[in-house]
C-alpha cells in the first residue's frame, strides 16, 4: 500500500488545523494546496510557521497558496479544517478543487456535520469524518501553536465505495498521515467516534468560553470540575441512547487526561474572543436534538448552549 502514488491534497481552511496537518503532509513531501482568505497575502509572503511542542519551529517557507479554489489543481484529497459554521458556503468551493473521486475529510467537532454536508457534494465525492485530537491554536497569520497531541482519525461516512473499497481507502489515508508524522488510525463507527469526543468538547469547549477560563482552572474549581463531570455524564447517556456506548468510566477517564494536559484554552474561547461564529449547532444543539428524538434529556448541556447562544447573539448585535 505504501507503494500507491501520493496524492495531491488539499487544505480549505487553513487556520490552526488545517495549517498544523497541511504543514506537516508538505513537510514529509507530499504535495499540498492551501485555499485561504484573509491570511493569504501573508502566508503567500512569510510562508507557514507551526511552533511545535516536541519538533520546535516548523516553517514552510514556499507554500502552494490560492485565495480561489478554481485556480486550485484538482486535489485528489482535500481535508476541511474551517468550522463547520461554514459548510454551506465551503461546499462549492470543495466541488471547484476536487478531483473525480475524491476523498473529503471534515476534520470538525460536533455532530452531524457529514450528514449537513453531504447533500451538497455530488454522489461522486467520498465524505470522510477526521477526528483530530490536538491542542493547537493560531497566534497570528499563518503561525501556528502546536502545544500536545497531533491524533488524526478517518472514519468513512458516504460516497460511491464498497465496504472493501470503503476499509482500503481509510488505510490508505491513515498510512499517508503516518508518513507525515501524523499518528492516525481508522474508525469503524463514525458515529459512535463522534459522540466519544463530544464527551470532551461538549463541557470544556463551552465553559471555557462561558467562564473565560482555561482547561487548568476549570480542573482546579471544586464546582467547576463537578459541572465538567456533570456534562459529560449527560452527554454519556444520550450516547448509549444513540447506540453509540462508550469505555466504562469514561468521563472519570478524561478528566484524568486532561489533568495531565497543558494547560489550554479550547478553540470555542478563541471563538468568543473573537467575535466569530462558534459551532454551537454541531457541538450542542444537534446532540441535544438526537438525544430529545430518544426520550433522553440533557439540562445542564441545553443550559450552557442557551447561555452560549445568548452571548453569540449579543455579540453580533
Amino acid at each position: 500500500m505504501s507503494a500507491s502514488p501520493r496524492p495531491r491534497i488539499g487544505i480549505i481552511g487553513t487556520g490552526a488545523i488545517g495549517g498544523y496537518y497541511g504543514l506537516m503532509l508538505a513537510r514529509a513531501g507530499f504535495e499540498v494546496h492551501f485555499l485561504l482568505r484573509s491570511e493569504y497575502a501573508a502566508v503567500a509572503r512569510e510562508g507557514l510557521r507551526v511552533r511545535h511542542a516536541q519538533l520546535g519551529e516548523l516553517h514552510l517557507p514556499q507554500v502552494n497558496a490560492w485565495c480561489e479554489a478554481a485556480a486550485m489543481p484538482a486535489c485528489d484529497w482535500l481535508l476541511v479544517g474551517a468550522k463547520s459554521t461554514a459548510n454551506a458556503e465551503l461546499a462549492p468551493l470543495i466541488v471547484q478543487a476536487a478531483a473525480a473521486d475524491a476523498k473529503v475529510v471534515l476534520l470538525q467537532n460536533g455532530l452531524g456535520v457529514e450528514e449537513a454536508l453531504r447533500p451538497l457534494l455530488p454522489d461522486s465525492l467520498h465524505l470522510l469524518g477526521g477526528l483530530c485530537f490536538i491542542c493547537a491554536h493560531r497566534e497570528a497569520p499563518g503561525v501556528v501553536v502546536h502545544q500536545s497531541q497531533g491524533v488524526c482519525n478517518l472514519g468513512y461516512h458516504s460516497g460511491p465505495a464498497d465496504e472493501a473499497q470503503r476499509l482500503a481507502l481509510l488505510e490508505q489515508g491513515v498510512a499517508w498521515l503516518r508518513e507525515a508524522g501524523i499518528e492516525s488510525a481508522p474508525i469503524a463507527d463514525l458515529a459512535q467516534a463522534r459522540w466519544q469526543k463530544l464527551v470532551w468538547n461538549v463541557p470544556y469547549n463551552g465553559l471555557s468560553a462561558l467562564l473565560g477560563a482555561s482547561t487548568r482552572l476549570l480542573m482546579a474549581q471544586a464546582d467547576s470540575r463537578a459541572l465538567l463531570l456533570a456534562l459529560m455524564e449527560e452527554v454519556v447517556a444520550a450516547a448509549e441512547a444513540a447506540g453509540a456506548p462508550l469505555p466504562a468510566n469514561y468521563p472519570h477517564k478524561l478528566l484524568a487526561y486532561t489533568d495531565r494536559m497543558p494547560d489550554y484554552l479550547p478553540s470555542m474561547y478563541h471563538d468568543f474572543a473573537q467575535r466569530r461564529p462558534a459551532e454551537l449547532q454541531a457541538v450542542y444543539a444537534a446532540p441535544l436534538a438526537a438525544a430529545a428524538a430518544l426520550g433522553v434529556e440533557m439540562p445542564r448541556v441545553r443550559m450552557l448552549y442557551q447561555a452560549l447562544s445568548f452571548l453569540q447573539a449579543r455579540a453580533q448585535g
